[in-house]
């Protein structure tokens, strides 16, 4: 049986699964799909890429819910589908996953930018978090996984959203460029601090550049907080 994530995570080197979207990609499903909505169409899909990562050795595996918010789900019109592509998303990981195994729920940008800058309130953009967490707690994840961020100003407020109604674990991982800061120039020690300081449990890089870059990243990382952190 699982201790609770975070004693998990303090006491072990913690493996979690790779790329969701690629693998359903290697598996023939084209991108104009929605890939979240697999979650309802082709389980069977989404459990076999969830089986091959166990069968590898993860101690974690992420939902495949990457984009099943309001605002994406919208330009494939399954808006109305969020609680179920969410729920069925993270029920379809608890199950492979078992009582050994961790989950986490993929949680990731909503491809719009905040005020001034886009047509999105804070307020908005903590409610379409809300919104997307709910679902995937309810079906038993042990941890968010907010994801490929680019947007500080973004992840504050889904960080921000998600502590107001949820207690739950929260890893928070940004994308940065070659030159190792984030899109808006922030380089990862500041990434790392204004994270925890939303309340991140976890905070952390992914996505985007290769390991050299990440690994210089994240040695600025673990030398600016006294969490963990992820990449």
């Amino acid at each position: 049986m699982r201790k609770p994530f975070l004693e998990f995570v303090a006491d072990n080197i913690v493996l979690v699964d790779g790329a969701m979207g690629t693998e359903i990609y290697a598996h023939g499903v084209f991108i104009n799909t929605c890939y979240d909505h697999l979650n309802l169409t082709n389980p069977k899909l989404v459990r076999e890429i969830h089986i091959a990562y166990l069968d590898a050795g993860a101690d974690v595996i992420e939902t495949n819910t990457f984009g099943a918010n309001r605002i994406k789900l919208q330009k494939h019109g399954l808006e109305k589908e969020i609680q179920a592509i969410n729920y069925q998303g993270a029920k379809i990981a608890r199950e492979e996953a078992g009582d050994d195994i961790y989950v986490a729920g993929s949680v990731g940008p909503l491809g719009e930018r905040l005020e001034p800058w886009g047509i999105l309130s804070e307020k908005e953009a903590r409610d379409i978090y809300q919104e997307q967490a709910k679902p995937l707690i309810d079906a038993g994840v042990d941890v968010l996984s907010l994801e490929t961020f680019s947007d500080l100003h973004l992840i504050q407020q889904a960080i921000i959203g998600i502590r107001e109604k949820f207690d739950i674990p929260l890893m928070a991982q940004m994308t940065i460029g070659d030159d190792g800061n984030s899109l808006f120039g922030t380089p990862p020690e500041r990434l790392a601090v204004k994270m925890k300081d939303f309340g991140a449990d976890i905070v952390g890089i992914n996505c985007s550049v290769g390991p050299k870059v990440m690994m210089e990243a994240v040695e600025k990382m673990v030398a600016a907080v006294d969490i963990p952190v992820s990449v």
